[in-house]
C-alpha cells in the first residue's frame, strides 16, 4: 500500500521536470523589430552582357561587373540567371535573405530588382 505514494510523487516529479524543460527550451531569442536591405539591380546593356550592382543600407552602390566574368557562365545558362545567383549568395553569406522582387522602372523586367534583408545589427 505504502508504494502507491511513492509511485504518484514520483510521477509528478517527473512531470514537474519534463515542465521546467520545455519552458526554459521555449526562451527562445526575439525577432528583431527592423531590418536591413539591399537591393541587387541587373541591367542589360546589350549583345547579352548584363551589369550587375547593389544599392547597400547606408546608401553605398557596389559594382560587381569586376568579379563577373561572362566567360565563366556555363553553357545552356543565361549570363543574366547565373550573375543574379552568383551576387545572391554572396548577399547571403552576408546574412541576407530573399526579401522580393522589386518594382520596376517601363522598359524593364519584373526580376532585374531583388530585394534581400536582414536583421539590424546593432
Amino acid at each position: 500500500m505504502k508504494k502507491y505514494p511513492l509511485l504518484l510523487s514520483l510521477a509528478i516529479l517527473c512531470a514537474l521536470g519534463l515542465a521546467a524543460l520545455t519552458v526554459s527550451r521555449a526562451a527562445v531569442e526575439p525577432v528583431p523589430a527592423t531590418f536591413q536591405y539591399a537591393t541587387i539591380e541587373i541591367t542589360p546593356v546589350g549583345g547579352g552582357v548584363v551589369k550587375v550592382h547593389v544599392v547597400r543600407p547606408d546608401g553605398k552602390v557596389e559594382f560587381f561587373d569586376d568579379r563577373l566574368v561572362p566567360g565563366k557562365v556555363p553553357e545552356g545558362c543565361s549570363q543574366r540567371a547565373y550573375f543574379m545567383n552568383v551576387v545572391m549568395n554572396s548577399l547571403a553569406k552576408e546574412g541576407y535573405e530573399f526579401a522580393g522582387l522589386g518594382v520596376p522602372e517601363l522598359g524593364t523586367t519584373l526580376g532585374d530588382l531583388v530585394l534581400m534583408k536582414r536583421a539590424e545589427r546593432r
